[in-house]
């Protein structure tokens, strides 16, 4: 089975380039070329279901740099690879699972993105994470008794993102049912014995 790959990469010859790599080995598939993530990114992420994400970190704002791979997480799991086509600042590099440079050979490439998904699948998210800010906010709501739906609309976001923030606070705080999640909401602070229904 092959790994499916998104490219978000600004310059599309830089995109076809490595379209090209990934395709003439078959081990990879890309599943989609994307010039930014504007739009409903949410919804790309989930439909696409890639294993790895290429990103030009400067298709982000200069101001949301800093929390790219925060971001990404909260839509997919998948591996995130820089795709350095200027040189990028060392902190900057440090948030992805791996990089790759528009000097690189292909076989240079290969080798990045199958040692990224090793590192990934040999150190998976684990219990124990801290939440996300969003995942904070709909933990709140889902111990307050409210429905999807409702969180949906309350924070202007698809359903299914709300499911997909839903399963992460599952994973990190190892928690599957409401109740256990209130009662972790009561313990970290987040909120008090009134506001349970």
């Amino acid at each position: 089975m092959s790994r499916r790959i998104l490219i978000v990469v600004s310059s599309v010859i830089a995109a076809k380039g490595l379209e090209q790599v990934f395709g003439d080995l078959g081990e990879f598939e890309v599943c989609g070329i994307l010039q930014d993530l504007s739009g409903s990114v949410e919804v790309q992420l989930r439909t696409l279901a890639p294993d790895v994400v290429i990103v030009d970190p400067t298709v982000f704002d200069f101001a949301s740099r800093g929390s790219i791979k925060t971001r990404m997480a909260e839509y997919t799991d998948a591996a995130v690879i820089a795709f350095a086509i200027q040189p990028l600042d060392e902190d900057l590099l440090k948030q992805f699972d791996g990089s790759i440079g528009l000097m690189d050979t292909p076989t240079a490439v290969i080798r990045k993105v199958r040692a990224a998904l090793e590192e990934r699948s040999e150190s998976p998210r684990t219990e124990g994470e801290e939440l996300s800010q969003r995942e904070k906010e709909i933990l709140i709501c889902v111990a307050k008794g409210m429905l999807n739906k409702e969180i949906a609309d309350l924070y202007s976001i698809s359903i299914y993102t709300v499911i997909t923030h839903r399963k992460n606070i599952t994973r990190k705080t190892g928690i599957k049912t409401v109740a256990g999640l209130t009662v972790y909401a009561l313990l970290n602070n987040l909120i008090d014995m009134n506001s349970v229904e």
